[in-house]
Order: structure tokens, then C-alpha cells, then sequence
């Protein structure tokens, strides 16, 4: 906000006393993030700034920890770069395995998650809905609970009714990772139909269109913005998921963060700093879309976007 131009001395003071605050309140929480992405490009195999990148020596720098992102695990890490060595890193580099599972297990858990929880917010948003608050207190209860708790109780349930026994490829994990993406897609969702006018449901019904007509017509192209950002923060909790994984999750069933674990347990690389860099891109990307998304569901509800 702009500093007023009839503000007293105090004011201008505080006004620039403000903003240093924040301005460290910002590299507090960005600080890890600096750090992790121009260490990804040490040409040494440390996790430290080594002399010649601290004196931006461009042989101190290197993408080498990239390059073993494609080459770790492979049968022929060294041949020539056609398209039987793409075909070898697509089918044996544990890396690209570990991606390929992610987006698999992030893909059907954010479209259950979604499907189920904007059913829920739809629910819930009604006035008439008996228990409202004790029902949203239950569903949101996996933000709430420590997610070791989570994973435990998973654990055990799934050895209860035999899950690993149906021979569904990445079920548990799946369905777990639902369960986290849920609460997510509630929230977006019902922050959404705060300003959602249910007289045009009823006015749709007047006109002798059918509930599932209505909501197709009526209320999904007004709700679609907080749908897309619930579904995207339930992709991103599947995608950055670990402890569920661990618990629940299969020996072939190796994610991103659980290769990640992985590997700071059995040997520290840099490599791991890569895909840090990479994930933190990705962030920065989904976070955009929500934010633009944000802004369009307020333009549609008639509220300036801030």
C-alpha cells in the first residue's frame, strides 16, 4: 500500500520500518531456496560453495548432477545419445522411474481427491446440511492430524482388508494421497461458493433443468477457478508426499521424495539438489496458476482482485 502523501514523519517511519520487516520476514523463508538452487550447479560433488563458485569460475559450476538424473540406474549410462540411450534412461534410470510413478499416483489421487471433495464443499455450502461444522471438522482432519498418524493408521488398515492383495497397481498410495488432497479441495472449493447466488440454481430448476444439468451449466462454470486450485494444491501434496509412501507404498512404487530419502540415506549427491531445484520451479509454476486462477474467481463473483 502506498505510503498517503499527508503522512506525519512517525508514519513515513513506520510506513519504511514496515516494508524492512517484511523484506527479512521474505529471506527468512526464501533463504533455503537460494541456497539449494546455485548449489545444484557445483561442479564438485559437495553440498557447500566451493572456492571457484564463491569467485563465479565458470569451471566451478557444472550440470553434471542434472545429467546423472537421466543416467543413474541405466544399463548403458556412456553410449552414444540416440534414441536407444532415451529408450534405456526412459525404461531403467531410477530417477525418471521415480517421476514417472509420481505423476501416475499424483494424477488419480488429485482426480479423486477433486471429484470427491468438491462434492463435499457442494454439501456443505447448503444452509439445510445437518452437522455442518461437526462433518467439515471430520473431513479436514487430515490437515490437522500429524501425518505419522495418518501413515500408521493407513498402514494398518490396508494390512487389515489385504489392499496389497487386490493387484492394483499403486492403490494404497493412491487412495492415501486422496485422503491428504481432500481437506485442500474442500477449503478452495468452499471459499469459492461463499459468493456463489444459489438463486440461480433454483431459477435453472424453474426452468425444468434437471440437478445434474444444473450444476454442469450452472454452478461448474462459476466454481471451475477454486476447483482447479483445490485440485492443484491436491496434486502438489500427492507429488511432495513422503512418510504415506513410505508406510503404504510398494518396493516398485518409488516416488520423487521417497527416492529422495533414498538417497540422503544411502549416499548424499548433489544430484538430490537438482531435483529440489527442479520441484521448486514446479511450485513456483502451480503457485502462479492458483494465484491467476484466484484472480479470475474473484472478477467472476464481481470482487477486485487485489
Amino acid at each position: 500500500m502506498a505510503l498517503p502523501k499527508y503522512a506525519d514523519p512517525l508514519e513515513r517511519a513506520w510506513h519504511y520500518i514496515y516494508l524492512v520487516i517484511c523484506a527479512l520476514i521474505f529471506l527468512f523463508l526464501i533463504a533455503p531456496i537460494l541456497v539449494v538452487m546455485p548449489l545444484s550447479f557445483n561442479a564438485e560433488p559437495y553440498f557447500t560453495f566451493t572456492e571457484k563458485m564463491l569467485k563465479l569460475d565458470p569451471d566451478g559450476y557444472s550440470t553434471r548432477w542434472y545429467d546423472l538424473l537421466l543416467t543413474f540406474g541405466m544399463q548403458e549410462p556412456d553410449a552414444v545419445r540416440d534414441s536407444s540411450w532415451w529408450a534405456d534412461a526412459w525404461n531403467n534410470a531410477h530417477w525418471i522411474q521415480a517421476t514417472k510413478n509420481s505423476v501416475i499416483i499424483g494424477f488419480f489421487s488429485t482426480i479423486l481427491a477433486t471429484t470427491l471433495g468438491t462434492i463435499a464443499a457442494l454439501g456443505l455450502s447448503r444452509s439445510e446440511m445437518p452437522a455442518r461444522r461437526a462433518i467439515m471438522a471430520i473431513l479436514i482432519s487430515p490437515m490437522i492430524v500429524p501425518i505419522i498418524i495418518t501413515a500408521t493408521g493407513l498402514f494398518f488398515f490396508y494390512s487389515w482388508i489385504g489392499i496389497q492383495n487386490w493387484g492394483i497397481p499403486y492403490l494404497g498410495v493412491v487412495l492415501a494421497h486422496a485422503t491428504l488432497g481432500i481437506p485442500f479441495v474442500i477449503i478452495t472449493v468452499t471459499a469459492t461458493l461463499v459468493g456463489f447466488d444459489h438463486s440461480l440454481t433454483r431459477a435453472a430448476a424453474n426452468m425444468g433443468a434437471n440437478p445434474t444439468r444444473t450444476f454442469f451449466k450452472v454452478q461448474m462454470p462459476l466454481i471451475l477457478p477454486g476447483v482447479i486450485s483445490g485440485a492443484l494444491f491436491a496434486f502438489v501434496t500427492s507429488f511432495d508426499e513422503v512418510v504415506v509412501v513410505l508406510f503404504v507404498g510398494g518396493l516398485d512404487e518409488q516416488t520423487i521424495p521417497r527416492q529422495m530419502w533414498n538417497g540422503i540415506r544411502e549416499q548424499i549427491s548433489p544430484a538430490i539438489l537438482s531435483v529440489a531445484t527442479i520441484l521448486v520451479i514446479i511450485s513456483i509454476a502451480l503457485l502462479t496458476t492458483v494465484e491467476l486462477l484466484r484472480r479470475r474467481s474473484e472478477k467472476l463473483r464481481g470482487v477486485t482482485p487485489r
